[in-house]
């Protein structure tokens, strides 16, 4: 006698009707990831070179401004290889944002303003003038708002000391600490306001190019002035001096314009 056929249940007609899921593809460019981040860690090097020379008997500014370069360049690169090699999937674990603040705090902050407190460039006591900014900038990195990545821009100051503080010694060398300390005042109160700075890497189009590129050209100006800092030929301090005013004009044009169009929507 035939047996009866044997019948499948739902359940096994389900499971021979679904298809093997796949493995997930591994995150892309692991290694690349790990490159990255090291390499945004390594700007602390840069930063305990440039303490280092703080803390020497002879401090030399101009090889701290040197490191500091260097850090600078570092967090310029870091930004652009993150986003193309995709960095957060490559390697979620590592939060590369909170390295980055890290070492953009010490180079861009910290140090710039503890060269400003060893050389007496500001007044004394030498601590009332740079706490503000210690301060202010330190909210600023904690403000989860400042980076405006969407449409290019930063909150507030974007605590560019390093640079600030180049300027204040050549300031000192020829006026005195009351404008380096005033300078400092001031730009620790635009820290923590509601104004809007050009985010380089991310500035809108048509200005990215133009930022991008004068900010190069600027960047080797301000290295041409350390060979007789703090004392620059005039004409080469004027000529370091187009690029700032430029940005501080164009952050100030492309802020109002969003407002405008904003308040417009």
């Amino acid at each position: 006698m035939w047996a009866r056929p044997r019948r499948w249940s739902s359940d096994k007609c389900d499971e021979a009707r679904v298809k093997p899921v796949a493995e997930p593809a591994p995150p892309p460019g692991r290694l690349l990831g790990w490159f990255v981040h090291l390499l945004t860690a390594s700007g602390v090097l840069a930063a305990f070179q440039a303490v280092a020379e703080i803390c020497a008997p002879d401090t030399d500014p101009r090889r701290v401004f040197a490191w500091l370069a260097l850090a600078v360049l570092i967090d310029a690169v870091d930004g652009p290889l993150a986003r193309r090699w995709r960095v957060k999937a490559a390697v979620p674990h590592i939060d590369g944002r909170t390295i980055d603040d890290i070492v953009d705090y010490l180079t861009f902050t910290f140090i710039p303003l503890l060269l400003l407190w060893r050389m007496r460039w500001v007044p004394e006591p030498a601590a009332a003038w740079i706490a503000p900014a210690l301060v202010a900038s330190l909210m600023g990195f904690a403000n989860t708002g400042a980076k405006q990545e969407s449409s290019g821009f930063f909150l507030g100051f974007p605590s560019y000391w390093n640079v600030y503080a180049l300027y204040a010694g050549i300031a000192f060398a020829r006026w005195g600490p009351w404008l380096p300390g005033l300078g400092a005042l001031a730009l620790a109160a635009l820290t923590v306001m509601p104004v809007r700075f050009v985010y380089p890497n991310l500035a809108p189009p048509p200005w990215r190019t133009p930022v991008l590129a004068g900010a190069l050209v600027w960047t080797v100006l301000l290295l041409l002035l350390l060979p007789a800092y703090p004392h620059p030929p005039a004409g080469l301090l004027a000529a370091s001096l187009v690029y700032p005013a430029f940005y501080v004009v164009l952050s100030a044009h492309l802020d109002r314009r969003l407002r405008s169009a904003s308040s417009a929507s």
